[in-house]
């Protein structure tokens, strides 16, 4: 069994590492970490760290290239996606979208399935407060507390929308659309806890954004895909900052360089692991491995309906809050770490994102079975 280490005496060992299911920051690829670790202090054929050159310089320039090229190679993307590495996090995209693209006199389409997307939908009435204009929620499944995705014949899309908002999965509440939404809008996507885990139907978006910090790397970026033609429908005299267009045409300010370099050496990882599909594959194992858990046992109780179950945040519950304490306490005396669900739900919360290793949701997944003979 892993003993729990204190702060004071944290080992520089990577293989001292613990099962972590943080919800984010995630985990990120013990191999990645070597390998950053191997490079830290100098980058080779420069001199210095990676975190003190020039975001000019000839070395970043290939590294940040190489990210957006490889991110448009793991997704199939053409020449006609910008790959941005902004800042700021999905929270700042909740309020760009709409100031680059919500049309004076019009709307777009929202889809309101937990506690990011209605942030954004309240943005975006921010926004269209000045024109005119604003979101509506053309679906929500806040009715039943965000517990599953609404059915498509619920939804109430204007096929006159700017563009058609979701967000593909709620780390919150363990929901994920199973596919992209069907409309005729442009889809516009809050992809942050599950980007690059699933391939992706590219030619039916106009921009998908993600918080690195879930499943491809540090927090302290955002990946930002837009496609040129969407991007030419944007708003003019915009804030330089927050207009698309002066990130599409350069690098116009200092990146976050240090985590711009990992997101790099995370693709590299996804590409060496079978792509995509790879991903596909080790991520079902996982779910499915731990769900059977869940759905086999009396004692643990999922909290989302079957389909609508995410591949990347597995909810459940216990028969008591007093036993969910003692389950996470027990857990992280055991090695498994950040299994508290989160504040405003409560229960217990898996992430199980790209980085997480199967032989962890095993040990998580004989962890439950030992807590339930104990404690059931």
């Amino acid at each position: 069994m892993m003993q729990p280490v204190s702060y004071e005496d944290a080992p520089a060992d990577l293989d001292q590492r613990q099962h972590n299911f943080s919800a984010g920051p995630g985990a990120l690829p013990t191999e990645v970490l070597e390998e950053v670790r191997a490079e830290l202090p100098v980058y080779p054929g420069v001199g210095a760290s990676v975190m003190e050159i020039s975001h000019r310089s000839p070395a970043y320039s290939e590294i940040h290239e190489r990210a957006a090229s490889r991110m448009r190679g793991l997704l199939g993307m053409g020449d006609d996606w910008h790959v941005l590495f902004l800042q700021g996090g999905a929270s700042m995209q909740f309020h760009q979208v709409p100031l680059n693209f919500l049309p004076d006199d019009g709307s777009a389409d929202y889809i309101d399935t937990g506690a990011w997307s209605a942030k954004a939908i309240k943005e975006a009435e921010i926004v269209g407060a000045g024109r005119n204009a604003g979101p509506r929620v053309a679906a929500s499944s806040r009715d039943d507390d965000y517990t599953y995705i609404p059915g498509a014949d619920a939804w109430d899309l204007n096929d006159g929308a700017a563009y058609l908002h979701f967000t593909s999965n709620n780390t919150i509440y363990g929901t994920q659309f199973a596919a992209e939404p069907e409309a005729a809008a442009p889809l516009v996507c809050d992809a942050s806890s599950d980007f690059l885990s699933r391939p992706l139907d590219v030619d039916r978006y106009g921009l998908i954004y993600a918080g690195a910090q879930k499943n491809i790397g540090p927090a302290g970026v955002t990946a930002v895909l837009v496609r040129d033609d969407f991007l030419e429908r944007r708003h003019a005299d915009l804030p330089t900052m927050l207009d698309y267009g002066t990130h599409a045409a350069k690098i116009f300010n200092t990146p976050p360089v240090f985590a711009v370099y990992l997101v790099d050496k995370v693709l590299g990882w996804i590409e060496a692991n079978g792509g995509l599909a790879g991903m596909v594959e080790r991520n079902q194992g996982k779910a499915d491995a731990l769900y059977g858990a869940i759905d086999a046992s009396d004692f643990y109780r999922g909290t989302v309906r079957p389909d609508s179950r995410s591949q990347m945040n597995v909810c459940f519950r216990l028969p008591s809050e007093e036993l969910e304490a003692r389950f996470v306490k027990e857990a992280k005396g055991a090695g498994l770490l950040a299994l508290k669900g989160h504040r405003s739900v409560g229960g217990v919360r898996a992430s199980i994102y790209n980085a997480i290793e199967p032989a962890s949701v095993t040990a998580l997944v004989d962890f439950m079975g030992r807590f339930e003979a104990a404690n059931g």
